[in-house]
């Protein structure tokens, strides 16, 4: 059995928020720099060049790249063979929210009752925690801070099982023409097929931590992802909205099982602003 401090939990997420709030992944200012080269919209083309040069200041300043930093959602795996001490986990992992969201000067956004009277916990807690189970005397911890704008872009439906493949596609593509500049593209769309509808969210939010445009191993799956995307860009609704040739950056798509008489699909949409980052203790 391997020890892990709870403390060592709270520092590397504080770590981990501050990072990616200043920071995009290397693999998302690739897929900017890539969308541009691409765009053949002269406007667009200066939309992706202020995107890129906002990156540079922030990482440059350590400011935030969007004043929405987003809801805290962390995502762990626990190896079995772990045990941690000091302290509850969540506990840890929460404090670690708190701790980087006011050293980072980050916004806080969340606030305590979503219906009546909101308001703010002033420490961007809860962490929106998600835990699997995995073999090993390791814990990887993955942020994603989730800003609203995306977010509130994101939609969970059943299909009929008979929509199949062109039923997941038509949603995906419907979505993001209903929605626009909205969510802040070029986008990066996770997708989620099949469990139940709790499981269709959880892979829909994961398939936004892969790499931009890794595809799936699953061929079948690979071939939707490039089906949607080209159906997606097709829209020409482009950065910010402005009309250009790159709208999404990829399509993500995961898949698990589910009954024979239902098709859950969601899909959680991630602005150009797609900031998550990760570490193994």
């Amino acid at each position: 059995m391997r020890r892990i401090q709870a403390s060592e939990v709270t520092n590397t997420v504080a770590r981990l928020f501050e990072h990616s709030c200043h920071y995009l992944p290397p693999d998302v200012l690739a897929a900017l720099k890539q969308a541009k080269k691409k765009e053949k919209s002269p406007i667009c083309r200066d939309v992706l060049d202020k995107i890129l040069e906002n990156v540079e200041i922030a990482g440059n300043e350590q400011i935030p790249i969007c004043q929405d930093t987003g809801v805290a959602v962390v995502m762990l795996e626990l190896g079995q063979q772990v045990r941690i001490t000091g302290g509850d986990l969540y506990t840890a992992v929460s404090e670690g929210v708190r701790q980087g969201y006011d050293r980072g000067y980050l916004r806080k956004s969340i606030v305590s009752q979503p219906c009546f009277a909101r308001i703010n916990t002033d420490d961007n807690t809860p962490a929106m925690i998600y835990t699997d189970i995995v073999p090993g005397d390791r814990l990887k911890i993955s942020v994603l801070p989730k800003g609203a704008g995306s977010e509130n872009c994101s939609r969970l439906t059943i299909l009929n099982p008979a929509d199949g493949r062109q039923g997941v596609t038509n949603l995906v593509v419907n979505l993001v023409d209903e929605f626009g500049a909205n969510s802040c593209p070029p986008v990066i769309i996770g997708v989620g097929i099949g469990g139940t509808t709790e499981k269709a969210m959880l892979i829909a939010k994961k398939a936004l931590l892969r790499k931009v445009g890794e595809p799936s191993p699953d061929p079948e799956v690979a071939g939707l992802e490039r089906e949607i995307l080209e159906k997606v860009n097709d829209l020409s609704i482009g950065a910010m909205g402005y009309g250009g040739t790159v709208t999404a950056l990829a399509v993500h798509v995961e898949t698990f099982p589910c009954h024979i008489a239902s098709l859950p699909v969601a899909v959680n949409m991630q602005c150009w602003c797609a900031r998550r980052a990760e570490a193994i203790l």
